[in-house]
């Protein structure tokens, strides 16, 4: 059943929930054991926590209606979202390297590695079941911004991951050395996801077209009710946060009547609509006959 745009909401709710309470943990596991790594864990959280509101007040921007001045409706507000948390992941990286290089010049015992270390995969759980949860509703609704969130949670709990490893090694070899290599390395992670959010949302921004699987399906159903001579051209795309827009030319034979014309493209938009959910359709019916009719498949034109 599918779920209003204004319906996310709870989904970023949850993120942020979630934030709050694994700051709350990987704090508490940091000041235990004085681990860099765990530090850097907590400062992504941190980040989870901006992204989270940020994703609540886009979601809200993005479930309003088409209005005079947004005909087109306000649903790339959602790529602001994921702007600023792939923003935002970058800044956490760079955090955590200055503190992972200070900690490598000056190095300093870890304490307490047992609780600190059951704190930190408890936190660790918590944000894996929310991620998953996040990933399901942003394939099945179309939403960046849940996606977006849930990859940087995914991050998280591998960086959550990566600092176990570490401190568990600093446990067995008691070489405090590793304690910031693996806050340096989780900061490497850090940044190759950023970039990946942000690149996406900038696509999105630059109005790319809807995907490839989309675009077939399209020809798919265009190809399916050709009849008689009927053809098809200038066939544009674009992707707006979960809106997908969809244009094209409709050429029939000269001898059709305009109804009969209409029926066609009535019956090629509904199935359109039935196959990809929160689309436009734009159509143009032209004669086949008319060579002007031909002038104009060209972006731009």
């Amino acid at each position: 059943m599918e779920v209003s745009r204004k319906g996310l909401i709870r989904f970023a709710w949850l993120s942020t929930g979630a934030a709050i309470l694994t700051i709350c943990m990987k704090t508490a596991a940091y000041f235990l054991t004085d681990s860099v790594g765990l530090l850097s864990d907590a400062l992504e959280s941190v980040v989870n926590l901006v992204g989270g509101l940020m994703a609540v007040a886009m979601l809200t921007v993005a479930a309003r209606p088409a209005d005079e001045d947004h005909p087109y409706g306000h649903s790339k507000a959602e790529y602001f979202s994921s702007v600023v948390e792939g923003a935002l992941i970058l800044v956490a990286a760079v955090s955590i390297g200055v503190a992972a290089v200070h900690r490598l010049i000056f190095p300093k015992p870890l304490e307490q590695l047992g609780l600190g270390l059951g704190i930190c995969f408890a936190a660790s759980l918590v944000n894996l079941v929310v991620a998953l949860i996040l990933l399901q509703a942003g394939r099945r609704h179309n939403s960046i911004t849940l996606r977006a969130n849930a990859h940087h949670l995914l991050t998280d709990v591998w960086t959550s991951v990566g600092v176990l490893v570490g401190i568990g090694a600093v446990a067995w070899t008691g070489w405090v050395c590793l304690d910031p290599i693996v806050a340096l390395l989780v900061a490497a992670n850090i940044v190759y996801t950023g970039v990946r959010i942000m690149r996406d949302s900038v696509g999105g921004l630059m109005d790319g077209a809807i995907s490839a699987e989309d675009q077939q399906k399209v020809r798919s159903i265009l190809d399916a009710h050709l009849e008689e001579g009927a053809q098809y051209h200038a066939l544009r795309t674009r992707q707006a946060g979960a809106q997908r827009f969809i244009s094209f030319h409709m050429l029939v034979p000269g001898d059709w009547t305009v109804a009969r014309g209409h029926q066609l493209i009535d019956h090629i938009e509904t199935d359109l609509c039935n196959a990809l959910p929160h689309v436009t359709v734009f159509s143009h019916l032209e004669s086949l006959e008319d060579p002007a009719s031909w002038d104009d498949p060209q972006l731009g034109r």
